[in-house]
Order: structure tokens, then sequence, then C-alpha cells
């Protein structure tokens, strides 16, 4: 599918509580699907998109698999998104409402710094795989420079991107952003451990710079060259989200 270039829109009445999903399909979620193939094979797997929005992403994985669905917590999305995506559904990820080993991958694509318990949600989402299955889950680096899901500041919420919060202290940081959490590498491993898998890959990503491109083609172009060749040097370690795939034990 062709990456699609949009003006950004407002963000949703929910977009504090939930975030934002993916509206349309453009090269940053077509990147994001390369670098899972390089690990996961999709083709004519079973798919669960956890925190699915309107099924941008179930969308796209039914071009490789008759048997992709996906569930978000927000019945309106799920109404929106059903209107021309099957298998959408409305669930939680702490109680999935599906029986053990029921699928090959489990997709988090910036969903699991929403959810109420992360741990829990990680523990469902590999109740549900299959032995040897596998659990990719992109999530909000803490030392990334920019918090990308606005704050609160005296109670009002402002959405955009923010420099700095993610560097303040824990406790001032949770203060501005009680609506998202961001992870260090440790905090992913403290995720992990105890649960029944093991870690395949655990890398970072720059974002995709679609709505710069959308504007200023040129400058999209030279910020993706360089911040993707940081993606195999140290200055990984300062991208947009962590990039993890863990395999069920």
């Amino acid at each position: 599918m062709a990456p699609e270039n949009r003006s950004p829109r407002s963000p949703s009445p929910d977009a504090a509580t939930l975030g934002e999903p993916s509206y349309v399909w453009r090269s940053g979620q077509e990147r994001r699907l390369d670098l899972i193939r390089r690990y996961v094979p999709l083709e004519g797997a079973f798919i669960l998109d956890v925190g699915c929005g309107i099924g941008t992403f179930v969308r796209r994985f039914r071009e490789l698999t008759p048997h992709a669905f996906g569930f978000d917590v927000s019945a309106e999305r799920v109404a929106e998104g059903s209107k021309t995506v099957p298998g959408l559904f409305c669930a939680v990820g702490e109680a999935l409402p599906i029986a053990d080993g029921t699928f090959d991958v489990v997709l988090l694509n910036e969903v699991i710094e929403h959810v109420r318990d992360d741990r829990e949600t990680l523990r469902e989402c590999l109740r549900v795989l299959r032995p040897g299955g596998h659990v990719v889950i992109y999530a909000p680096n803490r030392l990334y420079p920019f918090e990308t899901h606005g704050v609160f500041v005296r109670g009002a919420y402002r959405f955009g991107n923010v420099p700095l919060v993610n560097y303040l202290p824990g406790r001032l940081r949770d203060r501005l952003v009680p609506h998202a959490r961001a992870y260090t590498a440790a905090d992913v491993r403290r995720l992990v451990a105890g649960l029944p898998a093991e870690v395949v890959v655990h890398g970072y990503v720059y974002p995709g710079f679609d709505n710069v491109a959308a504007r200023r083609p040129v400058a999209a172009r030279a910020l993706r060259g360089l911040l993707y060749r940081a993606e195999r040097s140290p200055a990984a370690r300062f991208g947009l989200s962590h990039f993890v795939v863990l395999r069920r034990r």
C-alpha cells in the first residue's frame, strides 16, 4: 500500500487518555511493518492488534493474511473502523475474551503506555499466543528528547511535542504526563522479567516525519537519512520508541 500524506488533524477528545490512533497509512507505519517482518513471519499468520484504534494496522495486515484482528477499549473507534475493516472488537488488554494459544503474533504499537496495568496486559498477550509466537512492542522511550503525548499544566491538557519533559525526575514528569508512561531500557527488562517470554530483539526507532514530509519533503528526507542511520549507532538509544520482539516460551 502506498504511503499517504495528509495534513495533521486536530486531536481527538480522548487523545490524552488513549493516545491518537493511526488514521491513515503512511511511510512511518510501513517502515514499522517492514521492521516487524525482519523478525516475525506474518504471511498467513493469526495476528492480533492490541489497541487497534480504527483498524489501520489491521487493514494492512489483511493484505498479508485473512486472520488479522484488532481490539480497542474505545467503542467509538471500533465502530468507526468496523465500517471498512472486519475483525475489530471492544476489549481491555488486562482481560482478553480470547482462548489460550489462539494467535501467532500480537502487536502493541504505542499502546502499552496507556493501559491500566502494563505487566498484566503483557501477560495476557503471552497467554493468547501459541508457543513460539511473538509479541511485538513499540513503546515510548524515556530518553527521547520530546514528550509526544502532550502535558497537563494547571489541569489543562496541551497536545503536542514538549521538549525535555522525559528528562525530569520521575515524580515531576508523571505529574505533567499522568496519562502515558515512558520506558527506560531497564523498565522494559522489568516489564518482561519472570514472564514466559524471551527477548528476540530490543532496538529503537526514530520518527517517520510524515507530517514534515507533507510540508517540507526535502527536510524530511534529510531528517530520515540522518536519524535512520543513527538507529544503527549508539545514538539509537535516544530514539522515539523502543522496538521489542518477544518469543513465547
